[in-house]
């Protein structure tokens, strides 16, 4: 089965003396910029720059694939062997040396195929840029490839040693290799599988001369950009780890400890939030924490505890088991930190208008540093548990199933090829805590703070988000997707597709308003429905659904402003999920606009629709809060959660034309669209519940310090409001009070349903915010916890809260208990 060696003579030949007759050799990838003549070019050969930069990477990309299929070609017949009686090397042994090799080469082929016909049909206007940014998205495989590194040498090295056979194929390997590289004296595993781990290194070189040449008006710009990003940000994690001083951890018989992963991670300590910094090396996970720096000092770090890997285990929770109690942070109390930390960087940004000097905005920089390391260490309450063997178990808190998931992944990947227990002396974990300050690959706690100034400060508005289809699953199940984006720092489930039953190609079609605030990242996570509970093994105390997949996609500023839909493909696991997304900043989201026809209900005055129905109360809030209290009180995040915008959209049409069946749609129909439909009904008013006229006058009576005074400007406001606009609000409280009383189980209190509800009700239609001129720009302090938003929610709170509104007999009676309601 090894009769194919003698081929590879053409390959090798072919690779290291360039299989190309393109403009750049091996030596140099790509061409440099330095390297062409004549910087100063007007558009026309600034532009033919950009086809000769990617005719050299083509020419590159070529050569790369005759080495990657150099590697490739021992691989398959070792594998036929493997399977005989008398195999050279094990499955195992070809996984390790050849890790992900055949993925690399799908990776680049498709790029190659992708970009060869593009700059074939060159023209000033083709675009490339979707083709890097995909290319960069998918490091992730390089990732694991470098992870390997070391382990496939020395396996390479073990196999030479121990079986001649392989020997033998190694030596035709070598003796190909020096005849290109005379001078080399390395082994052929050290020089072939060396060179993806070069081409990583080699990586942002293109995309620098490429950005070099394409102007920033050119649509490639921005993915461009956004490629480079993902590629300085992949190197800056792996450099140090291809280099000997990052392998110069060494343990007994002189084997290497690599670091895998690292991050900030809040640890439950007797009831106590720890902040602490995580280390997953090849062999152990070490839980650390940062020490305060003074007088200049370099970072050091504290071990608190540490578990090698083949002692580690994932706690499952028995229900008779008593789990440690994760202690609750109150929503109002998390709301009431972002409001801070809204004030905070509105007053540096006022210093910084007013030049005011340093001294005052570095202690709001202290002020916000403390804000945002509060909200961070309370904000979390996703329990993910390891156990050790010696009977000690540890809880860390995540705010993200993606997190949770991705760090199990991790772990048990590793200990795939951990085989030994080991406990290491005081001096070696004294070097092994040292070594994190250079090894660790998360540098900062992840506050804003710690941002550059150039960084983005992420999306404010929504995010419609439709979930199409997703294909790649071997065997028809249960299935369904959440959507979790960024906000303050933590990630946040946001929304949750139906259950697709008893297929293999969901097509869920279903679209999400996603509300963004300072936003950069979507994630998206696709489980797999348990029904029966019992067959699973319950951890950590969480939902029994498996994850089948997870992925994210980067929330790009440039390229998600023109508000159009834009189609996306993620992958994951072998599972790929279409999606489609637009955005609309909160300039555009917060206007009321008025309908133009006044025979419907949505966008026009409450007024006007309850006279013409003879009611007292709007015959669409009348619906949906009857539906809703019957089935929806005990929902979970009832009002909280997105609802499916395609069926909200389906009962906005229905109400508008006075459907008769809109009772029996709204009874087929998820309790969430219906809670939707309120929402927007409210939200289009062409005036807000509260009108324009007495907003400002409700903004001025919640800020008043006098308990008393307070109570009576309040009441007086809400009592003035026309007949009306009082009764479907008084109607709407007292719905939301019943809501709130079974907070135990929709986990939505008084202080939840007033910032779902209090912007939507009093919002004025003449926006009076100081927005930015230009839409394009970040508006990076008009997220919906800035001071006038929290102003409308208190006033709602303010009601909410309130045992009795002595309104008038008359009115009450009329909204609470007439049958013309």
């Amino acid at each position: 089965e090894l009769h194919c060696l003698p081929y590879m003579l053409v390959l090798f030949s072919e690779d290291w003396g360039s299989r190309s007759s393109g403009p750049c050799a091996e030596a140099s990838p790509w061409p440099s910029a330095g390297q062409a003549p004549g910087c100063e070019l007007d558009l026309e050969k600034g532009m033919e720059m950009r086809k000769w930069v990617l005719s050299g990477i083509l020419a590159s990309e070529e050569t790369y694939l005759s080495h990657l299929e150099a590697l490739l070609l021992p691989m398959k017949p070792l594998k036929a062997a493997a399977t005989t009686s008398q195999p050279v090397l094990t499955s195992q042994q070809i996984e390790t040396i050849f890790f992900k090799v055949p993925e690399l080469y799908e990776i680049h082929k498709e790029f190659y195929d992708g970009l060869f016909p593009r700059v074939q049909q060159w023209s000033h206007q083709q675009r490339v840029g979707d083709l890097f940014q995909k290319l960069a998205s998918q490091l992730g495989v390089y990732r694991a490839f470098v992870d390997n590194y070391g382990v496939a040498m020395e396996t390479a090295e073990k196999c030479c040693q121990a079986n001649s056979q392989f020997a033998e194929i190694s030596e035709v390997l070598m003796t190909l290799f020096r005849r290109v590289h005379p001078s080399t004296s390395h082994r052929w595993n050290v020089a072939l599988l060396y060179k993806p781990v070069d081409r990583v290194t080699r990586s942002t070189l293109v995309l620098h001369d490429l950005l070099k040449h394409t102007p920033s008006s050119h649509p490639d710009h921005p993915l461009l950009q956004d490629a480079l990003r993902i590629s300085q940000n992949f190197l800056s994690s792996i450099n140090e780890e291809i280099t000997p001083r990052r392998q110069s951890m060494t343990v007994k018989k002189g084997e290497h400890r690599q670091l895998l992963k690292d991050s900030f991670m809040v640890e439950l300590v007797e009831g106590a939030r720890k902040l602490r910094h995580v280390f997953l090396f090849t062999d152990l996970l070490l839980c650390t924490k940062l020490k305060k720096q003074s007088g200049g000092k370099t970072q050091q770090y504290d071990c608190k505890w540490y578990i090698p890997l083949t002692d580690l285990s994932f706690q499952t929770v028995d229900e008779s088991e008593a789990a440690p109690n994760i202690p609750l942070v109150l929503d109002e109390e998390l709301d009431a930190m972002k409001i801070k930390i809204s004030q905070i960087k509105n007053d540096i940004q006022r210093e910084k208008r007013a030049n005011k000097g340093s001294k005052a905005i570095e202690r709001l920089k202290k002020k916000l540093s403390e804000q945002e390391s509060l909200l961070l260490l309370m904000s979390p309450s996703m329990a993910f548990r390891v156990h050790s063997r010696n009977g000690k178990s540890y809880t860390f808190l995540i705010s993200s199933d993606y997190e949770r998931a991705e760090w199990r992944e991790n772990i048990r990947e590793q200990q795939k090829k951990c085989f030994k227990s080991f406990s290491l002396t005081s001096v070696e974990l004294q070097m092994l805590t040292n070594s994190c300050v250079k090894l660790q690959t998360v540098h900062s706690i992840p506050l804003t703070i710690n941002k550059e100034d150039d960084e983005s400060p992420g999306l404010y508005g929504f995010l419609n988000v439709i979930v199409h289809s997703a294909t790649g699953f071997k065997q028809s199940s249960n299935l369904y997707c959440t959507l979790e984006v960024d906000s303050f720092g933590y990630f946040v489930n946001k929304a949750k597709t139906r259950v697709y039953r008893d297929t293999a190609e969901p097509n869920w079609n279903e679209e999400f308003e996603i509300e963004l605030e300072g936003s950069q990242t979507l994630r998206i996570l696709c489980y797999e429905k348990c029904y029966n509970k019992t067959k699973i093994t319950k951890e950590d105390g969480e939902s029994t659904d498996r994850i089948m997949g997870k992925g994210q996609v980067q929330l790009d500023p440039q390229a998600l402003q023109d508000r159009d839909w834009q189609r996306t493909v993620i992958a994951m696991n072998g599972i790929e999920v279409k999606l489609s997304v637009k955005f609309t900043s909160r300039e555009f989201s917060l206007k009321r606009m008025p309908s133009r026809k006044q025979t419907g209900v949505f966008g026009v005055k409450i007024a006007v629709v309850t006279k013409r129905e003879r009611s007292k109360v709007p015959y669409i809030v009348r619906q949906c809060v009857e539906e809703i209290e019957r089935r929806g009180m005990e929902e979970v995040g009832i009002y909280r959660v997105s609802g499916v915008a395609t069926d909200i959209q389906a009962l906005k049409a229905a109400f508008d034309v006075n459907n008769k069946d809109v009772s029996v749609m709204m009874s087929e129909m998820d309790v969430n669209a219906i809670a939707g439909t309120l929402k927007l009904y409210f939200r289009e008013l062409p005036e807000p519940l509260f009108t324009d006229e007495f907003y400002p006058n409700f903004a001025e009576g919640i800020a008043l310090s006098d308990p008393v005074a307070k109570e009576s400007c309040m009441l007086n406001l809400l009592l003035s409001l026309p007949e009306a606009n009082l009764l479907t609000f008084l109607f709407l409280l007292d719905h939301l009070k019943r809501v709130a009383e079974k907070e135990t189980v929709n986990k939505m209190s008084l202080h939840n349903l007033a910032t779902v509800f209090g912007p939507t009700l009093l919002r004025p239609s003449e926006k009076e915010s100081k927005l930015p001129a230009n839409p394009s720009q970040p508006i990076s302090m008009t997220d919906s916890w800035s001071l006038e938003v929290m102003s409308q929610v208190q006033v709602l709170l303010y009601f909410l809260q309130l045992e009795a509104i002595p309104a008038p007999d008359s009115k009450r009676q009329s909204i609470l208990f007439s049958t013309e309601v």
